[in-house]
């Protein structure tokens, strides 16, 4: 499996790219809605737990959030064709730093406001590449991701103000003169479809109004010639950040550490 030219030059232009040929196979996406029912049921008396925002799934310890993952969700991130594409764009030297689930509940789920992910990340320097698979497809009455084609041309994090809401899974919003939000596309996506989308990308949802969820699993993989900074990370917590970026696991995918500073061995 392979983007095309044209996929690849829509992702360098856009930010993001949905592959039009490839689904997740059906045995693998069943077996995904299965790990995640059990994630559901696992971590049912969690006070801290939310479908809406579910990050380190694939860790059979605890971490941020008191999440009670399962080693399963790490062999989603090691799907060969997916990975291939990924190389295509980021290069041949793959490290996983992150998996989040945003399971949306019918009726229920939360937005998220518009924002760029590298306005959170200690990686130096900042590239990562996120895949984000729908587990049960995403439309618009669904809150699909929306995304600003070109935000991430500036290679720039954008100015983000803090906004606490319940009704928002993430608490930095992009401040409104940044970029042309009124320019936002919907990603429609069916069961098994995925989309690649750049570090500097400009995106966000809006809320379920539907009455079936909305799960989608994404993977955050940088290439090998960036350094994740857990020293730094630990300044963003400090800073207010609950995402725990100063214990995150790295799981090296494919190739080597160009950097030679990655640490392999914390938050296993």
């Amino acid at each position: 499996m392979a983007l095309t030219k044209a996929e690849i030059t829509r992702y360098h232009e856009d930010g993001l790219v949905i592959p039009s040929d490839y689904r997740v196979p059906g045995p693998m996406l069943e077996r995904m809605r299965a790990a995640y029912d059990r994630l559901l049921a696992a971590n049912r008396d969690n006070p801290d737990f939310s479908p809406d925002f579910i990050l380190g799934p694939h860790l059979d310890t605890a971490g941020t959030y008191g999440v009670e993952g399962d080693p399963e969700w790490l062999e989603f991130a090691l799907i060969p064709e997916i990975l291939d594409m990924v190389e295509q764009v980021a290069g041949p030297d793959l490290v996983l730093w992150g998996v989040t689930i945003f399971g949306k509940p019918a009726k229920v789920g939360k937005a998220t406001p518009w924002h760029q992910d590298g306005d959170y990340y200690p990686i130096e320097p900042l590239e990562t590449c996120s895949v984000w698979i729908a587990l049960d497809g995403s439309t618009v009455e669904q809150g699909c991701m929306r995304f600003v084609p070109g935000s991430h041309k500036p290679r720039r994090l954008y100015s983000h103000h803090w906004e606490h809401r319940d009704d928002y899974t993430l608490a930095q919003v992009i401040d409104d003169d940044q970029v042309d939000l009124a320019s936002g596309r919907d990603i429609l996506l069916e069961p098994g479809q995925i989309s690649l989308h750049d570090i500097y990308l400009v995106h966000g949802s809006g809320v379920n109004r539907s009455d079936r969820r909305r799960v989608g699993l994404v993977l955050r993989i940088m290439p090998g010639s960036s350094f994740y900074n857990h020293d730094s990370g630990k300044l963003k917590e400090e800073a207010g950040s609950p995402h725990g970026y100063s214990n995150r696991a790295l799981f090296l995918l494919r190739g080597g550490d160009r950097t030679g500073r990655n640490d392999f061995t914390r938050g296993h």
